[in-house]
């Protein structure tokens, strides 16, 4: 195991009400190079964000005063907050409570007991995917003109979720397994929100979802 310089440090926040876990990921992620704030519970956890954001959110889901349901409910709909990327940690293991944590708009979700080295790899590859989208982001800022949609767009919340998933890169089958419905039920979202917008195709569908910061 080797840890990492501090040379460009990125923050986590850890939430937890568990103090034993807390202090196991927290010593093991920090010997990683990662900066670690942590909170008892997800309304600690708000309070703390209209402060500071960190670079990605580490969360439990059972916790007391607002779980972790509720939490990335209040960040997804936040457009400071909805870009933040989340890993739930959760020992709720069953098919039904992963689809839900990623309907909610969590970006992995691991379960309880867990290997220390894949919680750093899973942070890892979602910190470098935000990075990308950043990056590409700025990209769009240099070459070229932004996306022109008409004020008076509103997308439905299932639409809101699928586009939010196509600038993350998905394609519409991942997509589809994501919210445990057909790809075809996606790709009917998909030209919805193409005639809703007078876009083109995904790629405009995916830059106009960065620029707005809906995703």
């Amino acid at each position: 195991m080797k840890a990492v310089g501090g040379k460009d440090r990125k923050r986590l926040l850890l939430i937890d009400d568990d103090p034993n876990l807390i202090l196991l990921v927290k010593d093991y992620l920090e010997f990683r190079g990662y900066e670690v704030q942590t909170a008892d519970n997800g309304k600690e956890a708000l309070n703390m964000l209209s402060h500071s954001l960190p670079d990605m959110i580490v969360c439990d889901i059972m916790m007391p005063e607002m779980d972790g349901y509720a939490l990335i409910e209040n960040i997804r709909q936040d457009p400071r907050t909805s870009w933040i990327p989340v890993l739930f940690l959760s020992a709720r293991g069953q098919s039904q409570d992963r689809i839900k944590g990623l309907n909610l708009g969590a970006d992995v979700y691991m379960v309880k007991p867990f290997e220390p080295e894949e919680l750093v790899a899973q942070v890892e590859s979602s910190l470098k995917q935000t990075n990308r989208l950043l990056l590409y982001t700025d990209g769009i800022g240099d070459d070229s003109s932004p996306i022109q949609v008409p004020a008076t767009v509103e997308l439905t919340p299932t639409e809101l979720k699928v586009v939010q998933l196509v600038a993350r890169g998905l394609a519409n089958r991942e997509i589809a397994l994501q919210m445990n419905v057909s790809q075809r039920t996606i790709e009917s979202h998909v030209s919805n929100m193409l005639g809703k917008t007078g876009l083109n195709n995904r790629t405009e569908l995916a830059r106009w979802a960065i620029e707005t910061r809906m995703a």
